[in-house]
């Protein structure tokens, strides 16, 4: 991993960019080793909501959102909360996991806590 101050808009071609956010409606299906992926990240969801979606369409980017809907199932909860807003090293993880085993749900397993109120069909009952 490379850190540097400038802007990743600076570094790589537009289309090349693809930003990761909550609110895309485009599902990530597949990680593209020419594309560059940018983790939206943000203090406090509640509120900003999509504030992160915003800020990739004003920079003409293309977006996406990890597969937790299509994935995952929402837990029952006493909260009755489920948000498919994840901190940025559940993210990194979610994305490295798929990367090493270009499997979603084992992904998906290794990034989300429980505590989003999401889990795998499989874990409903658990």
């Amino acid at each position: 991993m490379d850190t540097t101050p400038e802007s990743y808009l600076d570094l790589f071609p537009l289309e090349a960019i693809v930003y990761l956010t909550p609110d895309s409606e485009n599902v990530l299906e597949d990680i593209d080793p020419d594309k560059v992926y940018v983790l939206g990240g943000l203090v406090d969801e509640s509120i900003h909501k999509q504030l992160t979606l915003r800020r990739a369409r004003e920079q003409c980017l293309q977006t996406a959102r990890l597969p937790i809907r299509e994935y995952m199932v929402k837990a029952a909860n006493s909260r009755n909360y489920h948000s498919e807003t994840l901190a940025i090293n559940q993210v990194f993880d979610v994305l490295s996991t798929y990367y090493e085993t270009r499997s979603w749900p084992v992904a998906l397993r290794a990034g989300v806590s429980s505590g989003k109120g999401y889990v795998l069909p499989d874990t409903e009952e658990q």
